[in-house]
């Protein structure tokens, strides 16, 4: 599976993207699907991941209420809706997929099959 995330950009504080990741190569119905992030200094950390069959969702704490996950099986490719952005949501998101994975499973970054190249989120204040 090849990932192209794209959709980011700059939007002030309060405002919303939407990220999308295509998936080429295999239909996205049999991976687990997720999103992290990486802000200038800090380690990659987890954002948001949906199961394979589509079932369930996770989202990192700070995320949860501005943030929703959707995949079109269709289109093979998954969304991150981001509402309500703030200052602290400026980092490079990537999108990855694990074969069979649940949505729990998808929050570890270890033993992921396939990541994307990042798009840069930045909010301004």
């Amino acid at each position: 599976v090849q990932l192209q995330a794209s959709g980011g950009g700059l939007v002030q504080a309060g405002g919303s993207l939407r990220l999308s990741c295509a998936a080429s190569g295999r239909t996205i119905n049999r991976y687990g699907m997720g999103w992290f992030r990486q802000a200038p200094g800090k380690e990659r950390e987890f954002v948001a991941a949906i199961s394979w069959s589509g079932g369930s969702t996770v989202y990192t704490e700070p995320v949860k209420g501005r943030f929703s996950i959707s995949g079109d099986n269709i289109k093979d490719t998954v969304y991150l809706q981001m509402n309500s952005l703030k200052p602290e949501d400026t980092a490079v998101y990537y999108c990855t997929a694990r074969r069979w994975a649940s949505a729990q499973a998808m929050s570890d970054a270890h033993g992921m099959d396939h990541w994307g190249k990042g798009t840069q989120v930045t909010v301004s204040s």
